[in-house]
């Protein structure tokens, strides 16, 4: 950014926003498109050419030489193929084109990219068709369009396209709560997304020189370092210069792309740390949560550094994940889940919060399974997040409101209280009337709700088509019981009785790590899925198929095609690790430690050699352990080898996966415990590659 330059002159500089669009497209054509946005209509193919060609004059004007359809496949990451805006016209000439059909459509092979079985490897053909909702940008001297992308059977291919469905879901059963309101003001209902990344910093050699990390993204080996977060220095600590200067250019690369990055600091763990975003309409909040991953890895390259947004990269350290901030609110300006001075008479937010409760109490699978992966395996359960039990936190306030309702009680708000600090010169303040709880996966924070359980390195698009499409059914329901009442404010008063009282099972406010609330929970008959392989079995259940298909958010096929790509994404994944931990132990530090312990023996014989009294029990002790500890090593290498070549070897994707997470997994932990305890043994130097102390505090 130059000195001259403001943040707010650069801010969505990048972006074809809707004030370009009212500056450069004709009248008429601007409120066609701007109705076809807010409304959720289908686009106008009669405006496309001419949207098309301002489009590429205002990508052109700011140094846009290619275009892309950009979109989000089954694998997890974005997808892009650049064409040319130049054609030649001949005699030496060229001029730009873009028409409205390259704009509305696209031909990416669609063979490459998981399908589960959707499309056969020769069957090449799919495409992209532009959302409209979702604001193109200039990045990297190319203009991007967000796409949708589906088969040429008409299968969706990605995450964008059940994602909108499931934002049409929840809009249209919304509508119907309205009205039952009486707001006839409204017209459309939006699901918004804020979502916090957690990612880490090291040097870039360090990630170099560690092919776990280059592979894996994560630490398949390291001993603890000798300090780690225990000090509790690190979280908001003061930030480090390169990190510091990393985080500048990352918010003012965000900023043009209208990404409104708010606010940046230092994790828990060293090297850990957070950006949170402002909230928007979900389909843009998933965009750019993608962005924003890109740009983290980007940018950290240019100042020496890797991002690492693996879940756990480190292990005894806290891991990163992504809080996922959903709520709904409409066109006008009016948030469903904001309760008001007064929450117990707000009949509203009650009953969306009835509907939220109801359904995530009804699909717990299908949300454990929209934070389900390898790397979250590592995570959940952890200190730092919640575990694998969907569990709601209201806060003091609701939950006595709700419990209120059910027993048909007396709700006497709490008078507000302020606190003082007892210092003349600083201000009382207003508490809260609700504490936090950290270890909830899904708290109620005021006018949202927080789903902490997702991990830094996941597409968040499947936990909000969880969200939208569950509680899409829960007003559906509410909406046929009071559409035909004949006392509206009784029939919402029994309704709100009936489903507190029906779903309060998934409502806890206590420590969710504790052993005691696993036990309650299995008590109280909630699932408790601690593995990803053990999720994903639960995708295609009946009630599940059910949901999405009424709804019309993914057909069966789909359904069963997604749960195969889960189950083969998991066995790849491990794939990998296991590989990687294998060649490492083989490659580096097997001959590390042999070469140390030659070391060692030649130390002994010339120190007794030079002194016929020498005392060596020192350096023999040393060399005993880890000779012991090297046989170890190489048994559970080849016990790891075995595991590995049985897996590779199981055909079906599903039973390979299980195998792995039910066998592989151990023997990668035992091989793993005797390295780590070799490399507490072996001296600095002779240690083949950077340890946790190197990596966590290295920058």
């Amino acid at each position: 950014m130059e000195k001259s330059e403001r943040i707010t002159d650069i801010y969505a500089s990048m972006v074809f926003s809707e004030d370009v669009m009212r500056e450069r497209l004709p009248k008429e054509v601007y409120k066609s498109l701007i109705n076809t946005i807010a409304n959720g209509n289908e686009i106008d193919a009669g405006i496309a050419d001419v949207v098309a060609g301002v489009m590429k004059d205002w990508a052109i004007e700011h140094g846009a030489t290619h275009y892309t359809h950009w979109f989000h496949p089954l694998n997890g990451f974005t997808a892009e193929k650049h064409e040319a805006f130049l054609t030649p016209v001949g005699g030496g000439k060229a001029i730009t084109e873009f028409s409205g059909k390259e704009l509305i459509k696209g031909e990416p092979d669609a063979s490459s990219l998981p399908s589960g079985g959707l499309r056969a490897t020769f069957e090449a053909r799919g495409y992209t068709a532009w959302d409209p909702a979702s604001y193109a940008f200039i990045k990297d001297g190319s203009l991007y369009i967000p796409t949708a992308f589906c088969s040429y059977t008409g299968e969706a291919l990605d995450t964008k396209t059940p994602l909108l469905r499931s934002m049409d879901a929840v809009n249209t059963e919304a509508m119907r709560i309205l009205r039952i309101f009486g707001d006839n003001t409204s017209r459309r209902v939006l699901s918004t997304v804020g979502a916090e990344q957690e990612y880490f910093l090291i040097k870039e050699e360090d990630f170099k020189a560690r092919r776990d990390l280059f592979y894996c993204g994560r630490t398949l080996f390291g001993a603890p370092a000798i300090k780690g977060q225990e000090m509790e220095d690190h979280y908001f600590g003061a930030l480090r210069p390169k990190v510091k200067e990393f985080m500048k250019e990352l918010d003012f690369e965000l900023w043009k792309l209208g990404i409104a990055a708010k606010t940046k600091h230092n994790e828990t763990a060293p090297a850990q740390h957070e950006l949170a975003p402002l909230f928007c309409t979900t389909n843009i909040a998933v965009d750019q949560n993608l962005l924003i991953m890109e740009e983290m890895k980007t940018i950290a390259q240019r100042h020496g550094m890797e991002c690492l947004l693996s879940e756990k990269p480190f292990m005894g350290i806290n891991g990163s994940g992504k809080h996922n901030n959903w709520s709904l609110g409409t066109d006008t300006g009016i948030n469903l889940l904001k309760p008001g001075k007064k929450p117990c008479e707000n009949k509203l937010f009650l009953l969306v919060l009835a509907a939220v409760i109801k359904a995530v109490d009804e699909y717990q699978d299908l949300l454990r399974i929209s934070a389900a992966t390898p790397g979250n395996d590592c995570r959940l359960g952890g200190d730092e997040a919640p575990p694998a039990i969907i569990s709601i936190f209201l806060g003091d306030e609701l939950d006595t409101i709700v419990n209120s309702i059910v027993d048909g009680s007396v709700y006497n708000k709490k008078q507000s209280k302020y606190m003082s600090l007892g210092v003349a010169t600083v201000p009382s303040i207003r508490v809260d009337d609700t504490d936090r709880n950290r270890t909830s996966p899904f708290a109620f924070t005021g006018n949202k709700f927080e789903f902490r359980m997702v991990g830094s390195s996941q597409n968040i698009a499947l936990a909000n088509i969880v969200l939208n499409t569950a509680v899409a059914n829960s007003f559906s329901q509410f909406a046929d019981v009071l559409e035909g009442a004949e006392n509206v404010s009784t029939a919402i008063d029994k309704l709100l009785a009936d489903t507190f009282r029906e779903h309060r099972r998934i409502l806890f406010a206590g420590n969710s790590y504790s052993a005691e609330w696993e036990a309650e929970a299995k008590a109280r008959g909630l699932s408790n899925f601690k593995t990803s392989t053990e999720a994903y079995s639960h995708f295609t259940d009946e009630k599940n198929v059910e949901l999405f298909t009424k709804y019309g958010v993914m057909s069966k096929t789909e359904m069963i095609s997604r749960r195969e790509i889960f189950f083969e994404n998991y066995r790849k994944v491990k794939n990998i690790e296991a590989k990687t931990m294998l060649e490492m132990t083989v490659r580096d530090f097997i001959p590390a430690v042999s070469s140390y312990i030659t070391e060692l023996a030649e130390g002994i014989n010339l120190k007794k050699s030079a002194l016929k009294t020498a005392d060596t029990s020192c350096e023999e002790g040393i060399m005993e352990k880890l000779s012991g500890l090297l046989g170890k090593t190489y048994e559970a290498y080849r016990a790891l080898e075995a595991a590995e070549a049985k897996a590779v070897a199981i055909k079906d994707v599903e039973e390979a996966a299980l195998y792995y997470t039910g066998t592989v997994e151990a023997k990668m932990l035992a091989l793993r415990k005797y390295v780590d305890q070799m490399e507490l043994l072996t001296k600095r130097s002779a240690w083949p590659v950077p340890t946790y102390g190197d990596l966590t505090f290295g920058v």
